[in-house]
């Protein structure tokens, strides 16, 4: 049988769109059951809507009921996941992160906010982070990792582009080591 995965998302759907892909090319094997969008609007749901898969705008509960899923999958999505979601899906949850936790991350560090806190404070490296979901902010088990160096004529947005090409490729690969143990 193959696993079922309900995507969360808040925007672009830059890193859904590297799901649907991997799953398009067979290096993920999983289908997408349902979009879970936190706000209409957003690219994500277009992608979805395109892709055919079912829609949920911001009812979490209601898009876990109707559809199954075996593994929940956050791809920028920027509300904290309700405990009645996360309690019954322990160890099923996964996020990718754009720095390289435990630093940088937690309530407010997301997008634009990581990559200037990484380059403030000097840091040689940064990259992207997948790990699973907890109560608390990006403090769940690390599942996986892959690095950039950070360049002295980085902007945020250069270190940005950098980290997001990797989380494209590491997040679909992730899912698969997780999904299928591999």
């Amino acid at each position: 049988m193959i696993p079922r995965i309900a995507v969360f998302a808040s925007g672009s759907g830059s890193n859904f769109q590297a799901i649907l892909d991997a799953i398009s090319s067979g290096s993920l094997v999983a289908t997408v059951c349902a979009l879970v969008a936190s706000k209409p609007g957003i690219g994500a749901i277009v992608k979805a809507e395109k892709a055919n898969i079912p829609v949920f705008i911001g009812d979490t509960q209601k898009a876990i009921d109707l559809t199954e899923p075996d593994l929940i999958v956050l791809a920028g999505y920027l509300k904290q996941v309700p405990i009645e979601i996360i309690a019954p899906f322990e160890g099923r949850i996964v996020n990718i992160h754009p720095a390289l936790l435990p630093k940088y991350g937690g309530h407010g560090m997301y997008g634009r906010h990581v990559h200037e806190a990484v380059l403030k404070a000097g840091e040689t490296e940064s990259g992207c982070t997948v790990h699973q979901v907890t109560e608390k902010y990006d403090e769940g088990p690390i599942l996986a990792q892959s690095k950039v160096p950070v360049l002295p004529t980085d902007t945020p947005e250069s270190l940005a582009a950098r980290v997001l090409e990797q989380e494209h490729i590491l997040y679909p690969s992730t899912i698969q080591q997780l999904l299928h143990g591999r």
